[in-house]
C-alpha cells in the first residue's frame, strides 16, 4: 500500500491560493495571512498534501501559549501545581480542503498536531484548540478535549491525555 499524503512544514512553494474548506475565515487566513504568522514566528504551520498531485489536503498551526489556571477545568486544575497558568500550544487554524471530506484527512491533521507537540522537546501541560463554530467544537470534543471553564470556543486537552488517543 502506498502512502498517498505527506504531512511538513509550509513552504513557499505549496499552491495555497485555491484552498477551500468551505469556512470563509479559514480559507482567507490560509490563503492570505498564515506566511507572514510564520514569518513572524507568531505560528508554525503544517500542510498535508497529496503526493501525486502536490494539492494541498489541509494545513493546521502550532503557536505557544498558556492560560490562567482557573480556566481549566477543576478536575484537572487540581490536580495541577499551583501556578498562575498552565503551559501549553495552540492549535490555532486547522482545515481540510473539501475535496477531501470524508477521507480522515482532518483526524489525521489532528493526530498529526498532537505528536508533534506531545514529541516536541519543550515542556507543554496540554493542546488547546481555537474552535471557529460549533462544528468545530464537535469535532475537538470527539477527541477528549474539553471546552475552558470561561472560554467554551476554547477546548482544552492534557497532552497526556492526547497521547493515550494516539495510542491503542
Amino acid at each position: 500500500m502506498s502512502v498517498r499524503f505527506a504531512i511538513g512544514p509550509l513552504a513557499k512553494a505549496h499552491r495555497r491560493a485555491d484552498f477551500t474548506c468551505g469556512n470563509d475565515r479559514i480559507d482567507s487566513y490560509f490563503r492570505e495571512t498564515v506566511w507572514q504568522d510564520v514569518k513572524r514566528r507568531y505560528a508554525t504551520c503544517f500542510v498535508a498534501r497529496e503526493i501525486a498531485t502536490d494539492r494541498v489536503a489541509g494545513f493546521y498551526t502550532l503557536s505557544s501559549s498558556n492560560v490562567p489556571l482557573t480556566e481549566v477545568p477543576e478536575p484537572i486544575a487540581k490536580k495541577l501545581p499551583r501556578y498562575p497558568t498552565v503551559p501549553a500550544v495552540l492549535i490555532g487554524w486547522l482545515g481540510r480542503h473539501s475535496d477531501f471530506a470524508g477521507q480522515g484527512r482532518g483526524e489525521a491533521l489532528l493526530f498529526d498536531a498532537i505528536k508533534t507537540v506531545a514529541t516536541a522537546p519543550i515542556g507543554a501541560h496540554a493542546i488547546f484548540a481555537d474552535a471557529i463554530d460549533d462544528c468545530a467544537a464537535a469535532f475537538y470534543a470527539a477527541f477528549g478535549f474539553t471546552p475552558l471553564v470561561r472560554r467554551p470556543g476554547t477546548l482544552y486537552l492534557p497532552v497526556a491525555t492526547a497521547l493515550s488517543v494516539l495510542s491503542p
